[in-house]
């Protein structure tokens, strides 16, 4: 992924991304972004209070998941750009897609403290990448995951397009 420059995050490259977790254009939804550094892609996402769990200092694991889930798919995209030789976004448009999510979580991830994402391409057969992650937070290590991303044909991204005509 070192092909990629790293001032710009990935999501602000990707177009027509309406994405709720990582989608530049979607004025409600968690707008995380991501930056290429060397062969890992890192994030760093603060969570808000309305993303508490039921305790109220603790981060909801489904925003966790959400977070991990967008991050890792868009290292996979990145990815997927550079192995093709092009920039991000450029065309044909790239699109991956999550096939699997595996989240171990380690500790509880505090509400009012940063979470910091790094996710790095350990694999890839095809249209298949798989991406590992991790999450810090208040110093120390909270999830593991795997994603494994998979990419599909640009017209996935059209409208009346149907999952299984990719």
């Amino acid at each position: 992924m070192a092909d990629s420059d790293s001032s710009i995050a990935i999501q602000d490259q990707i177009p027509h991304n309406h994405c709720w977790g990582c989608g530049t254009l979607n004025p409600r939804g968690l707008r995380i972004k991501s930056h290429v550094e060397g062969d890992e892609a890192v994030c760093t996402f603060q969570p808000s209070p309305d993303h508490m769990a039921g305790p109220t200092h603790v981060l909801y694991g489904g925003i966790i998941a959400a977070v991990v889930d967008c991050h890792t798919v868009c290292t996979a995209i990145a990815d997927a750009y550079r192995a093709a030789g092009q920039a991000i976004g450029t065309e044909p448009h790239r699109w991956c897609v999550t096939a699997s999510l595996k989240v171990d979580y380690l500790a509880p991830t505090p509400i009012d403290l940063p979470m910091e994402l790094r996710a790095r391409v350990r694999e890839t057969h095809g249209r298949k990448r798989i991406v590992d992650c991790t999450v810090r937070s208040g110093g120390r290590e909270v999830v593991r995951a795997e994603v494994v991303a998979v990419e599909v044909p640009a017209s996935w991204s059209q409208a009346g397009q149907r999952s299984s005509d990719s």
